[in-house]
């Protein structure tokens, strides 16, 4: 009963107030409490006193939320009540509707199966209370839709008594339903209790945090109500389950010495909740030394008043010594994303040691630092790095992280434009977050061709140019320009399968794309004659892949035009889509090895015009597996 043991993410619902809320309570929610167990998006069927098994139209997410609707109580706590009297299954007694006697009746909060010593005995006396309500007057028994011979009026009569017999008279939680501490609305004091089991309310809570979990609606405006008892002993009562032997008292100043947080748990071992967590160098009081054999676990009690036990590898004793000064100091205020800096640290006076400072930066995100005091650029923006002594004393550091513009990529090294026509030129930027990723374009022959301040190259006349891409730190990038004569749009047609962007051709399918298949795809007078990746013609069954080349050709077999293929997930260009693929992909990512312009857009999946990342290895991944194809 003290309260004080249950005051944690989890267990404090057991004191959550118990009413309906439209908001929250919605039919996606209950099926969310339900998952894992057999009413889960199920149909409600049940057998007549007959023995014919009756299907109706409803789930049964549908009459938990009518019955939270009529009877005012919440169907968060009936839909985990549900599953904490009859368990997961169908099948259980209560509510199988087969009991020798009682065919055809449903309990399913099991209200009135008080315990006896006869076979069955609980189950059967919570039927006779939905065959009768063990000789309720009719005016109760209209009220509670009794009898509870469909599975409808089973739950949404059993709502209406639970409402009425107890939310209604005070007990408005499932502590308050067991332990009956109040009786200014009615109902007989300490004894009018719904549930014999002492530790009902503990497992029910958990149910009501997972299907709020599981609904994300942790973050919504919740009512609890928490009993306060006088005349209570200084600390909360330990767990049966914990030996007061393996315990000593103590009196000990103590922190965290912990690199993030520490875990205050609500027993001494991992097995046991979590309580709170506390910051590094987070101080609280030793009460009790554990005598444990191994792990040593010790109790503490923190500067809220909470109680709990943390282990004690990750606590030390507060120094004696005091700080009365700490000065911070870096070489510069602005790194690089990547670039580490020494952080200088002035204590005084100078004999305490470094360990009983507590050094953290305010956004992690953007910067971390070391206990060595070695600041890391984490990505671009702007924190404060500080360092803090037990006693309050602090300093800190403003530390501004830029991600800078290391290369500039392009789909194609060499791009084929016709006289008259454009094509666009979409660079990628490495990294992808680079700050700073505006770029300037120049031609350096515009009577050859031109380009625009959005990257778009028009072909003037027959010949060669370069496009040069120049963004900040003179990162550059040079890209050839072909100028080719007009071609007819009769001249070359493609099946309407392919799909052909600045002369890159992709649409292809994902395996067996042979040479005849893609010539038979292509309609010209022209020759046609294709080249794999290391420039060799191939033909008949090869297979056509990524920075393979395809030449169109006059009768003299001068070029006409030629068209660079992209196979998505193709990332070697032997034309399959494997697990080797995946192994340069990786390499690419992780800077081992750099792939080339056009095969870093067939390892760009998404095609969104970024270099890969793992979100790409991913997706090629899933498409090797066969559980999910790549779009071409």
């Amino acid at each position: 009963m003290d309260t004080r043991n249950f005051l944690n993410n989890i267990r404090v619902f057991q004191f959550e107030e118990l009413s309906y809320n439209s908001t929250t309570n919605t039919k996606t929610s209950i099926e969310k409490i339900l998952y894992g167990t057999e009413f889960y998006n199920r149909r409600v069927e049940y057998l007549n006193s007959s023995g014919q098994n009756i299907v109706t139209d409803k789930e049964y997410s549908d009459l938990i939320l009518s019955a939270a609707k009529t009877s005012k109580v919440s169907a968060f706590h009936l839909a985990s009540r549900i599953k904490q009297e009859v368990g997961p299954f169908l099948s259980h007694s209560s509510i199988s509707g087969k009991v020798a006697g009682y065919e055809g009746l449903y309990n399913f909060y099991n209200i009135g199966a008080t315990s006896s010593s006869e076979p069955m005995g609980a189950i059967i006396n919570g039927l006779k209370y939905a065959k009768n309500g063990k000789g309720a007057s009719e005016a109760t028994k209209e009220k509670y839709l009794i009898p509870w011979n469909t599975k409808a009026r089973a739950i949404t009569g059993g709502a209406i008594f639970i409402g009425s017999s107890y939310i209604n008279l005070g007990q408005n939680t499932i502590y308050l339903q067991k332990f009956h501490v109040n009786d200014t609305e009615g109902g007989e004091l300490f004894w009018h209790q719904y549930m014999t089991n002492v530790l009902a309310p503990y497992s029910e809570s958990k149910l009501i945090y997972s299907g709020y979990e599981k609904s994300n609606l942790l973050d919504s405006p919740m009512s609890f109500i928490i009993p306060i008892y006088e005349n209570m002993p200084e600390l909360p009562s330990l767990s049966p389950a914990i030996s007061e032997s393996e315990f000593e008292k103590d009196n000990t100043e103590v922190f965290a010495n912990v690199q993030t947080t520490l875990n205050v748990r609500t027993g001494p071992g991992t097995s046991y909740e979590v309580l709170t967590s506390l910051q590094a160098g987070e101080e609280m009081t030793r009460i009790a030394k554990g005598k444990q054999k191994g792990e040593i676990w010790d109790r503490v009690k923190l500067q809220n008043g909470m109680v709990g036990f943390v282990f004690r590898e990750y606590i030390e004793k507060v120094p004696e010594v005091q700080v009365d000064k700490i000065e911070l100091s870096i070489d510069k205020n602005i790194i690089n994303k990547g670039e580490k800096i020494k952080l200088n640290i002035k204590i005084e006076p100078e004999d305490v040691e470094l360990k009983n400072i507590q050094i953290y930066s305010e956004n992690e995100d953007i910067a971390t630092v070391s206990t060595d005091g070695y600041i890391l650029g984490v990505k671009s923006g702007e924190t404060k790095i500080y360092a803090k002594a037990k006693n309050g004393v602090s300093d800190s550091v403003n530390i501004k992280v830029t991600t800078p513009l290391t290369d500039i990529i392009t789909s194609l090294d060499t791009y084929i434009v016709q006289e008259g026509e454009n094509v666009r030129l979409n660079p990628v930027f490495v990294p992808d977050d680079a700050d700073n990723k505006d770029v300037t374009y120049l031609s350096e022959n515009q009577e050859i061709a031109s380009v625009n301040n959005s990257g778009i190259v028009t072909g003037i006349k027959i010949g060669t140019t370069n496009i040069q891409i120049r963004g900040e730190n003179n990162i550059t990038k040079k890209v050839a320009i072909n100028v080719i004569k007009k071609i007819g749009e009769d001249e070359i047609i493609f099946d309407e399968t392919l799909n052909i962007t600045n002369n890159i051709i992709t649409g292809l399918e994902n395996k067996n794309n042979t040479v005849e298949k893609i010539i038979n795809k292509i309609n010209t007078n022209y020759i046609i004659e294709i080249y794999n990746k290391n420039n060799e013609k191939i033909e008949g069954k090869s297979l056509v892949g990524t920075g393979s080349k395809i030449k169109i050709l006059d009768e003299m077999q001068n070029p006409i035009i030629e068209y660079d293929v992209v196979l998505y997930g193709d990332v070697n260009g032997d034309g399959k889509i494997n697990s080797i693929d995946l192994l340069v992909l990786q390499r690419h990512i992780l800077e081992i090895e750099k792939l080339g312009s056009i095969y870093i857009k067939a390892g760009n999946v998404r095609k969104n015009n970024k270099n890969p990342s793992s979100v790409d290895c991913l997706l090629i991944q899933r498409h090797i597996l066969g559980l999910q194809d790549l779009e071409q």
